[in-house]
């Protein structure tokens, strides 16, 4: 990181990014070490497709479908102990939509990106720290089946 930007860095009163992985853990999630948005749900262009893609990317995360129903449109929810990542085989969302998963480990982003491209996935960014975000941030960045930029990000030292 550059010196500008660290001592803009250091300087912030931002709650969430001081450069500290433990205190990031600690202070952006809730009781579970998650982040306070409750759930998403976003548009896909083939759900069947799609759910391949979450099944097989997520599972290294300890992330699972929970659900796959039909109501207006067919939709999967995916979780850990609840529902909080959904697609919806209705109005496949365009443009940007970039969405990070909290992995526990270095290797759970490993195998999530491994297990994103043997599921059709394109790699939009190879497992590695980067340093600009903080020095302990190591992320793989992938595009889903509607090229949506998915990521998973360990923010602990190894």
């Amino acid at each position: 990181m550059g010196a500008d930007r660290r001592r803009l860095y250091e300087k912030s009163r931002c709650r969430v990014w001081r450069g500290v992985a433990g205190d990031y853990d600690r202070r952006a999630g809730d009781r579970h070490g998650r982040a306070l948005i409750d759930h998403l749900t976003f548009g896909v262009s083939n759900i069947a497709r799609s759910c391949d893609f979450y099944d097989a990317t997520f599972e290294p995360l300890g992330i699972r479908r929970l659900m796959r129903f039909r109501e207006a449109a067919e939709v999967a929810g995916y979780g850990d102990d609840r529902p909080w990542f959904w697609i919806a085989e209705q109005d496949a969302t365009r443009g940007k939509l970039h969405i990070a998963i909290r992995a526990d480990s270095r290797a759970q982003v490993d195998a999530f990106h491994t297990a994103a491209l043997a599921t059709g996935g394109r790699d939009h960014g190879a497992p590695g720290l980067r340093p600009d975000y903080h020095p302990d941030y190591y992320g793989a960045f992938v595009l889903d089946p509607d090229g949506h930029n998915i990521e998973a990000v360990c923010h602990r030292p190894e």
